[in-house]
């Protein structure tokens, strides 16, 4: 199976309006930052997406959230994003913020082909509205349904032509939950190397669960927030 694509736009065929996908990364590290340019160029609308958070105005998420590209977006922070805010507000985006544990636990329940987990994340809170409860040993639990979608698509470091793939430092945190939970993962990696040049033992996600691979180009590699100290 040639897992080999040619670049972006060739490896989000068939992400249609109304898909659901998961979007990796933590922050602005280690997000697919080629495929969502090629999402934006392909003018697919009424997503859903699942992410760690929301990208900024003019950057990641961001760039797809200003041509009213998102329809529902799952997240656990949103809070660099003017526009998310607006939309927000004005009604035009539907939002489901959950705890960013359960973000991670909901993407490896879907990995691991578990349909639900019990968590005590959001007990007692608005985050439980709705949703069935038990008790474990004298403490309630909150169930929570693995993520069901239809796309992952995931940015790493180094990969081979079999899809295995190294992530590098923090872009190790949703990454790899993700890469197993989508029923077709996309992975953009800054190298890609022939099949047997990675050292096995350094491998974070197999390639057995990779469907799609290119190289990207252009990484900016922006901070979301940069603080500096004023000289003495």
């Amino acid at each position: 199976m040639n897992k080999v694509y040619k670049n972006a736009a060739e490896a989000i065929t068939g992400i249609r309006n109304g898909s659901v996908i998961m979007l990796g990364g933590f922050g602005l590290c280690g997000i697919p930052e080629n495929c969502i340019t090629a999402l934006v160029e392909a003018g697919v609308k009424e997503l859903t997406c699942i992410s760690n958070n929301a990208g900024v105005d003019d950057f990641g998420i961001g760039l797809m959230l200003q041509r009213k590209q998102v329809k529902k977006m799952i997240s656990s922070y949103v809070g660099e994003n003017a526009e998310f805010e607006r939309q927000l507000l004005s009604g035009e985006l539907e939002v489901e913020l959950i705890p960013q544990g359960t973000l991670a636990t909901r993407c490896m329940a879907a990995g691991y082909g578990m349909p639900a987990v019990f968590t005590p994340a959001g007990v007692g809170t608005e985050v439980a509205t709705g949703k069935e409860t038990r008790i474990f040993n004298n403490k309630e639990y909150l169930l929570e349904y693995a993520f069901d979608a239809d796309f992952a698509i995931v940015k790493a470091w180094k990969g081979d032509t079999h899809g295995n793939l190294i992530y590098k430092e923090t872009a190790r945190n949703f990454n790899p939950l993700m890469a197993m939970a989508g029923k077709i993962t996309i992975a953009e990696v800054e190298e890609l190397v022939p099949a047997g040049e990675l050292d096995p033992n350094q491998v974070h996600t197999p390639g057995i669960y990779v469907h799609r691979i290119f190289q990207g180009t252009g990484y900016e590699k922006r901070i979301e927030q940069r603080t500096v100290r004023k000289r003495s």
